[in-house]
Parts: structure tokens; C-alpha cells; sequence
């Protein structure tokens, strides 16, 4: 098969290209490297096309989706903060980008488009475990453009029949999430801070919790989303059904790696929600989802390869000097 994967040199994106890869698609990749990187796609660039370019211009969404017969669209703004900084922009971004996405895959007749959709589009309702049939209720930029891009997916459905399947992903975390960008995932700050002995910063008081996703279990639902029969118009959450703490998580890495460090606690970030759990029985019946990686076991992956890689860079640095 053929697949289309916007935004597929990012982190969730390079790390669901390899498994295609690995199961023998033909894929193209098409991200224009705001938040992606070219190195993601290293060890399986010669087995794949790239595209740079927007997914807000329509003209090269059409080239990149020619002859796919799936579109796997993870191509976003994804940041929260940085949506409450630009709406604009994460407008522009993951509304009109989406649109010219199910355009082009409407006027090729793909099979399906699996959408990445945001646990953020329930916003702060209070009830947990998160479950599909509630109504969402997002409190930033980031979690209304995530839910629009679902609503536009159904309506092409029903419109058009354009086959879209929205997944709400829960905090995936895992190899390849850049510590760099004020806007990562906590994690991958948390697991640097720990490489390097800095304070990790925590936004709040650190009892807020997330049901924290390693990101081969997002992989496997992108997949799974793409074939499973009798799914079209409907959303799922991918997530474990786990709440941990950000103070848990600091316990966890200082297992880990046997470092104690202590935390500096900030005040809350805009938009920032204080709880988030998946109810993943939907995915499990509709999808055959099965979240088989632990949280602890993704965070020791996850730290290993944060390790390797500093690694590999000051070794870098070594030789050039």
C-alpha cells in the first residue's frame, strides 16, 4: 500500500514512517521541517520520498497525495502554550491545513484519512476516565483547532464519502521528542534535565496528572486506524487508561538513573489541563488497540535514547575539534 504521512519527520510521525517501512509501504512523507527533522528519517531515507513543503499550500498536498491509498495526517501546530501565544497561526495551521488535506485526498479517493486528533479537546471537564461520547469542551486555541479538524473529517464523510477515522492521542512521549522548543512535551525535558543535572521545571504543583502514551502504542493505533472495517466517521482515544503525576514521573527517572534532583515549581501555564485519563475500550473493540508498552518501560526507552544521543553529539563534537 501506499501512504501519505504529513508531518512524517516528526517525532510521532518518523516513528510511525519506520514501522511502514518496516512492513514493506511505499511512503511519502510530506513536512515542510518547522517542527520535524530530516535526521528522524536517517536510517530509512532512501526507502521513502520527501516532500518539504506546507500542508497549507494545497498545491503541494496534491503532489504528496498522488496514488496514496491511505493518509495518515499527524502535520500540526502542536503546541498548547503556543497556541494561546498565536491562535492565528494554529489556526492557519491545523484548520486550514486540515481542510486542504481532506480536499486533496477527497479528489484522489483514498481510502482513508486517520487523523491526529487531541485529548485536549475535552478541556477541563472534570469526570475521568475520558470516554468518546462526551462533549468536548476545549479550553485553548490548540484543543478547538484539534476538534474542528475531527468535525471537517465527519462532514467529509458524510458530504463526500471520504472514510476519516480521528484519534485523540493522550501525552505520547518517547524517542525523537525535541527538548529544545519552549512548547515539548514534559517529558523529554524532565529526561534532559536528568542527563544534564539541572533543575526540571514543573509547571504547577506537580500533582496534576496525564495518562502518558509511549509512542509505539500511538504507532500502532495510527495503523490499525487505517484498515480496521466499520470505523469511518468515528473517534478514538489512544492513550494506556494510566494517570501518573508529574511528581511521579520525577520519582520514576530518579529510579531510573539514580539521581535525586529536586524540582523547581513554577506557576501553571494558560490553557495547561490538571488531569487527563483515557477510557480505551472503544479502541480496543473497534480498532484491536492494545497498549502494550508500559510507562515505566517507554520512560526507560525513552531516557536510553536521550542518553545515546547526547552521546553521539559530544562525540561529534570531539572529532571536530
Amino acid at each position: 500500500m501506499r501512504y501519505l504521512v504529513t508531518g512524517g519527520a516528526g517525532f510521532i510521525g518518523s516513528n510511525t514512517v519506520d514501522e511502514l517501512v518496516r512492513r514493506g509501504h511505499s511512503v511519502v512523507v510530506l513536512d515542510d521541517l518547522s517542527g520535524g527533522k530530516e535526521e528522524n528519517l536517517a536510517e530509512i531515507r532512501s526507502k521513502i520520498t520527501l516532500i518539504k513543503g506546507s500542508i497549507t499550500d494545497i498545491e503541494v498536498v496534491r503532489k504528496a497525495m498522488h496514488e496514496a491509498d491511505y493518509v495518515i495526517h499527524l502535520a500540526a501546530r502542536t503546541s498548547v502554550p503556543r497556541s494561546v501565544k498565536d491562535p492565528i497561526e494554529t489556526n492557519r495551521v491545523n484548520i486550514d491545513g486540515t481542510l486542504n488535506v481532506l480536499i486533496a485526498a477527497k479528489d484522489v479517493k483514498v481510502k482513508r484519512v486517520v487523523f491526529a486528533a487531541s485529548s485536549s479537546a475535552y478541556g477541563e471537564t472534570p469526570t475521568l476516565p475520558k470516554v468518546e461520547s462526551m462533549q468536548p469542551q476545549p479550553i485553548s486555541p490548540y484543543g478547538v483547532t484539534k476538534y474542528v479538524g475531527e468535525l471537517y473529517g465527519q462532514a467529509f464523510g458524510r458530504c463526500y464519502g471520504l472514510e476519516n477515522v480521528s484519534l485523540r492521542y493522550f501525552n505520547i512521549f518517547g524517542p525523537r521528542q525535541d527538548p529544545s522548543s519552549p512548547y515539548s512535551g514534559v517529558l523529554a525535558k524532565f529526561c534532559t534535565a536528568f542527563l544534564e543535572d539541572t533543575q526540571p521545571v514543573v509547571f504547577g504543583d506537580g500533582e496534576q496528572t496525564r495518562d502518558f502514551t509511549f509512542v509505539e502504542n500511538a504507532v500502532q493505533a495510527n495503523l490499525l486506524a487505517c484498515e480496521a472495517p466499520n470505523v469511518s466517521g468515528k473517534v478514538f482515544n489512544v492513550g494506556t487508561s494510566g494517570r501518573i503525576s508529574l511528581n511521579d514521573v520525577l520519582l520514576t527517572l530518579g529510579k531510573i538513573t539514580g539521581k535525586t534532583l529536586e524540582a523547581k515549581y513554577e506557576p501553571p501555564r494558560d490553557g495547561d489541563i490538571r488531569d487527563s485519563q483515557a477510557d480505551i475500550s472503544q479502541a480496543k473493540e473497534f480498532l484491536g488497540y492494545d497498549p502494550r508498552i508500559t510507562f515505566e518501560d517507554g520512560l526507560s526507552r525513552t531516557f536510553e535514547w536521550y542518553q545515546s544521543t547526547q552521546a553521539k553529539v559530544q562525540a561529534q563534537a570531539k572529532s571536530e575539534k
